[in-house]
């Protein structure tokens, strides 16, 4: 039973993102140095820490016709979603808030970052950032479609938006387990809103880094900071909607919702590292062909096992 509106929650909500996203940038430095066989050191995994005060003290770069309140906008925009999609999240038995359309919150929240990407490609005025923000559009229509059946397979089941309810209805077989392509559609969703590894093609090398490409200090500092929210959001999501939520033996609630998303957090980082980046066009071909024909069939398995006999 998961308790909403308790005081502290707004507070520990996002701390508890910031946690895990420095957890997920702290164990990309340690995979970086495994795989290029450097010592394992505390200064190799805080090394991406020491750029922040930098970034905090960097002049913010200044283009010309640019627009600015587009751009900071957009910048904004995709840390700010990342966080008040946790609003829903149940952690252990608690949540900052027990919406009765959940779900669809979260789904909206993911749903801004489409905005922000867009507005932070085409506020500088430069082309490859734009470039980076079509790109991202494109690689949104193609994942939107799959990741929400994904999620309405899981609200299928449970009958209900509520987040709680869904992790609720687990209790017993978690959804995972007869739910698995909405499963990985969702993970694989998770990727491609958090623009990185496989999805990263709107800040590709080609365009010198896309939406990032023209942002510097603050800026640039913000856009990437969302794209770990956003992982670690994914990952803590993920937690109610397919893995029983704070469901387990022996250990607490909380603990057992901290267990399960860290470990979805470390099998995101661990993909992200082994596949190449798709291009848009490529991907597109991909999502509309097979994953959203497979993730339609995953919602017919609730929908028919729920119809009353």
């Amino acid at each position: 039973m998961v308790e909403a509106g308790a005081w502290w929650t707004p507070l520990a909500a996002p701390a508890l993102l910031f946690g895990l996203a420095a957890l997920a940038v702290a164990g990309h430095a340690v995979l970086d140095a495994v795989c290029a066989g450097r010592p394992l050191t505390p200064v190799a995994v805080l090394r991406p820490f020491l750029a922040v005060p930098r970034a905090l003290v960097e002049r913010p770069r200044r283009l010309p016709a640019s627009d600015r309140l587009l751009w900071r906008t957009g910048v904004v925009t995709v840390p700010v979603a990342a966080v008040l999609s946790t609003l829903v999240i149940p952690f252990g038995n608690h949540a900052v808030a027990d919406l009765s359309v959940g779900v669809v919150w979260f789904n909206a929240m993911e749903v801004l970052t489409w905005a922000g990407l867009w507005l932070a490609g085409w506020g500088p005025n430069a082309a490859f950032s734009l470039v980076g923000g079509y790109r991202f559009l494109a690689q949104g229509l193609a994942y939107e479609l799959p990741l929400m059946f994904a999620l309405i397979s899981a609200a299928t089941g449970a009958r209900s938006l509520r987040v709680s309810a869904v992790a609720d209805a687990q209790y017993g077989l978690w959804y995972v387990v007869w739910m698995p392509v909405a499963f990985v559609v969702y993970l694989a969703g998770v990727l491609a809103f958090s623009f990185l590894g496989p999805f990263a093609y709107p800040a590709g090398r080609d365009i010198a880094d896309g939406v990032l490409g023209e942002a510097s200090g603050v800026d640039r500092l913000l856009l990437r900071a969302g794209r770990r929210l956003w992982l670690a959001a994914g990952a803590a999501m993920a937690v109610p909607l397919f893995l029983g939520g704070g469901a387990g033996p022996v250990l607490p609630a909380w603990a057992w919702s901290l267990v399960k998303t860290l470990l979805v957090m470390g099998l995101l980082l661990w993909v992200l590292r082994r596949l190449p980046v798709l291009r848009a066009d490529r991907y597109v071909e991909w999502a509309w062909v097979v994953l959203l024909p497979a993730a339609v069939a995953q919602v017919l398995v609730p929908a028919l096992v729920g119809l009353d006999p």
